[in-house]
């Protein structure tokens, strides 16, 4: 399996991971939101937006072009702090951190 294909299976399993946890219901933000300046666009969206409609849909399209990784990724850490902060389950916060830091593990160490 191409470090294309592993990495569309952990997306897939983050996307199933937000919809079992009631994360990916959401509309989408508005145009403006995406111009952020701020990491994970924290002035203009919630983080569940962010890696719905940032994370997932860049690296989403970087697979589909097997584009080239980027250097490095580290978003676990931003997730775990988000979910802790807002009382997310422990089981919830498990699953989503270890799908996070699969896809980050897979990008840096490609």
């Amino acid at each position: 399996m191409t470090v294309h294909e592993e990495l569309d299976v952990a997306l897939r399993r983050l996307e199933a991971t937000m919809k079992a946890t009631n994360l990916w219901q959401m509309e989408s933000p508005g145009p403006e939101a995406f111009a952020s300046q701020q990491p994970f666009c924290i002035d203009t969206m919630a983080l569940p937006q962010w890696l719905r409609f940032v994370f997932i849909a860049r690296l989403d399209a970087l697979v589909e072009a097997e584009a080239p990784m980027p250097e490095t990724c580290d978003v676990a850490p931003a997730v775990e702090a988000y979910l802790a902060q807002e009382g997310a389950r422990a089981n919830d916060r498990l699953l989503l951190c270890k799908a996070v830091e699969e896809i980050d593990r897979l990008v840096t160490d490609n």
